[in-house]
Order: C-alpha cells, then structure tokens, then sequence
C-alpha cells in the first residue's frame, strides 16, 4: 500500500507541478511534450545574441568562461562574443523511459542467467548451505525468524559481499535470489517480511569499500586529489548502514547489543578501519588496480570454489547450471512491469522540474538561516540518488562541472553519490521479483537511513575543510 501511494503521489505531483510552471510562465510551453515524448539531450528555447546584445545575467553566468552548464541551462560563448543559450533535457520522457526500464531488464538477463547457474550448482552441491552455517550466529541475530542454516544466509552474505566490493552486476543477483530464499519461509506472499524488510534496508545502504568510479570521473574531470573523497564516502556509507541496521531493529524489537551481533559489527569495523588505513596512502591508480583484483578475483575464486566442490561432489555440473539459468531468464522477464512503472513515475518527476522548485526552496531557505549555500548546490545528487544511479550520477558531473571537482560543492556531491543506494529501483526489483505488494514500512525506512547518510556526508565534508 505504501508503494502504490508513493508511486500515485509522483505522478500526481509531477503532472500537477508541471501544469503550474505551464501556466505561470510562457517559456515552459513545451513541458508537456519534454514529459511524454521527450529524450535526454533534446534542446529548446535556444535563443542567440550577438556580441553587444548579451545581457549582463548571461555574462554574469558566463564568468569569463566560454560555456556554462546548471541543470538544463546551457550558454555557449562563441569567438565573435555571441551567444548561444538553450535548455538540454537531461531526463527522458515517458516513452523513451518505457524503452530504456526494458531495455535495463533485457540486459540483466545474461548476467542474471550467469549468476543463478553458478548459484544452482553451489546449492545442488551444498555450498550454500556450508556458508549458511558460517554465517548463521550472526544473521540468525538479525533475522530471528529464518531457520538456522537456511539458504538465505548464503545468498545474503554473498549479496553484502558483492555490494562491499562494488560488484552490482554479481550483487542484484544474488539479491533476487536471497529475496526468492526469504520468499519461500513468508507465509503471506503479497506482504513483505521482517526478513525481507531488514535485508533490503541493509543492501540499500549501499556499503562499499572503494568508490571507483566516483573517483575515475573525478580524474577525468582534473580533480587536484581524485582520491580525497573516499575516506568520507568510506564514513557516510558506513554510518548509513548502522543506521539502517538499528531502524529495523528498533522497529523489529531486535537487541543489537547482543554479544554475537556486536562481536560481528565489531569485527568488520575493525576490518574496515584497517583497510581505510591501508589504502587510504594509495593513489587513484593503486586503488583502481587493488579494487579491480580483489573484485574480480574474488568472482573467479567464487566460480573455481562452486566448480570444484560439486566436481568432488559428483554433481552434474553444466545442467544443474542450465537449469539455474533458466530462473535467472524468467526472473528478468518478470520484473519488467515493476521497473517499467518506477522509472517512469521517477522520469516525470524529473522532467516535470519538481527537483528545480525543490531546490530553489531550499536555496532560499538557506540564504534565509545564513546558512552554507553551497550545500544546497550539491543537494540535487541526495535528492535523485534514491530514484535514479544514473540521474544522480549525472547530476554529480554536472556540479562538478559547474562549480569545479575541488569545490564544496562537487566533493560534497561525490560523497552524497558513494553513501548510499538507489533505494526506489531496489524496492521495484527486489519485491518485484517476488510479487510482494505490501512493503509495509521498508520504504520509509530506507529513506530515512538515506536522509541520515545525507546528514553525515554534509557534517563530514564541512568537518573535512573543504567548506
């Protein structure tokens, strides 16, 4: 119920804020079009003025620069002193969204398929079941109603381990198939577990080690110290995923001080810590090159250790692969609908320049209070982080463009980009694999673990001097 509301609110607040900005000023003439039919890159309104006629706003803007980038506002400066100003969709519309939610879906279905093979051999083998008791002092903690050494142990762990080292495309699959474990103990199918609430609210924190490409956009764009942000992305995300942790726990009646549980924490706090520091002196490349072994690497470790066990296991090794395959290609197909109504609730909130009025407000507000600005010009990368990876890595590039990769501003976006999932696609893939209708409380959850990654990002970064 929660979701259907969220999603109906969108759409609603979409159409309603576009209609307001239609007729309140004549140069959005054109929002109805950019909504539906529109494409990310499209331009309109352009307008030229020679050299003389340049009005002082547009020079202002300009800074003695030859372009200028905010949002969708463009201005080029030619070398004969004109100019050009126009506005670039940077969202598709409606339709061109519906493509890309398949498009998006159609994609996962070769590694889906890769995953749940492999998957399918590890459990025929009974390697799922031996990481489940690993893991099960644990987890048997935090998800009190699984049943020790259950498969979902196995899956979570592997999907945590994933998201850890930045491995998305090994992550979702793993997830789906600890959300499908968590599906078979749930006694009402259309209304999402304890279990399945805790597991999601944890994976959308979103606990990674290295931000690696947050930190190659950042070279790219000729940041002074590309690599001076992962020790706040380190700490945002870190704080995050406690948080999450605890909303659930207290909202579960969980005791987190629970000596196993704070021995666990303790443990990977420590892990963490000592990585921070170990890697913490390294520069870009060192950190690209460990990340890239230590990923990878681990999916080949992963691949020889499910091989080799059920080769000493006797298992019928390529059809018990095939047929895992098989539930990764159904699950892809399945999860169409969901991500195809998300996204296009997500695009009309953003073409319909409701992130635009947000901000705005906030700027004011801010101005208001004397408070730093300069976080509010970061703030568009937090606000879409939970509904598009995408539109707030863009959005991230965009600032840093704008205001430059070593400002406030474009370090604090680059934190807001690495502390945190996108909650909104995860709740339409996750439940939506399992045809969970009733989220109960995961959504404000989630978000409110993400509203205090943001808090701590923005905390961090002005602790850090950079403001």
């Amino acid at each position: 119920m929660a979701l259907s509301k969220i999603w109906s609110s969108f759409i609603l607040i979409a159409i309603l804020a576009a209609s307001v900005q239609l007729l309140s000023n004549h140069d959005h003439r054109a929002i109805y079009s950019k909504m539906v039919i529109g494409k990310s890159g499209d331009t309109s309104q352009t307008r030229i003025y020679a050299s003389q006629q340049v009005p002082p706003e547009i020079l202002v803007q300009l800074n003695g620069a030859n372009t200028f980038k905010k949002g969708d506002d463009r201005i080029i400066k030619n070398e004969d002193g004109s100019v050009i100003t126009y506005k670039e969709q940077t969202a598709d519309g409606i339709l061109a969204t519906c493509k890309v939610a398949v498009e998006i879906c159609l994609g996962l279905i070769g590694i889906m398929a890769l995953f749940m093979g492999f998957m399918r051999i590890a459990e025929n083998a009974g390697g799922i079941r031996l990481l489940s008791r690993i893991i099960g002092p644990f987890f048997s903690k935090l998800f009190p109603e699984v049943p020790k050494g259950h498969p979902a142990f196995g899956h979570m762990m592997l999907n945590f381990s994933a998201n850890l080292l930045g491995l998305d495309n090994a992550a979702t699959p793993f997830g789906i198939k600890a959300m499908e474990s968590l599906q078979e103990l749930n006694p009402d199918k259309d209304r999402a577990t304890n279990s399945q609430i805790m597991f999601l609210c944890l994976h959308a924190a979103g606990l990674t080690l290295i931000p690696v490409s947050i930190i190659a956009l950042r070279q790219n764009l000729n940041a002074a110290k590309p690599t001076d942000i992962f020790l706040p992305c380190m700490i945002a995300t870190f704080v995050a995923t406690i948080a999450a942790m605890s909303i659930i726990a207290i909202k579960q009646r969980i005791n987190l001080f629970q000596p196993v549980i704070l021995a666990w924490v303790l443990g990977i706090s420590a892990l963490i810590a000592l990585m921070i520091v170990g890697l913490n002196g390294m520069s870009k490349e060192g950190m690209e090159a460990f990340s890239g072994m230590l990923s990878n690497g681990l999916i080949l470790l992963i691949f020889f250790a499910i091989v080799f066990g059920a080769w000493y296991k006797k298992i019928n090794v390529f059809d018990a692969f095939v047929d895992g395959a098989k539930g990764g290609f159904e699950t892809s197909i399945k999860i169409i609908p969901y991500l195809v109504g998300m996204l296009v609730a997500i695009s009309m909130l953003r073409t319909s320049g409701v992130f635009d009025i947000i901000t705005n407000g906030l700027k004011y507000v801010f101005t208001l209070c004397n408070l730093n600005t300069n976080i509010v010009d970061a703030l568009p990368t937090a606000l879409i982080k939970p509904l598009s990876g995408s539109g707030a890595r863009g959005m991230m590039v965009d600032t840093m463009k704008v205001f430059g990769p070593d400002s406030f501003a474009g370090r604090l976006s680059c934190v807001f980009q690495g502390s945190s999932d996108t909650t909104f696609y995860v709740i339409a893939v996750y439940f939506g694999a399992v045809s969970v209708k009733n989220t109960r409380y995961a959504i404000g959850s989630m978000l409110l673990a993400d509203l205090i990654g943001i808090i701590t990002a923005i905390i961090i970064c002005s602790l850090w001097h950079w403001g």
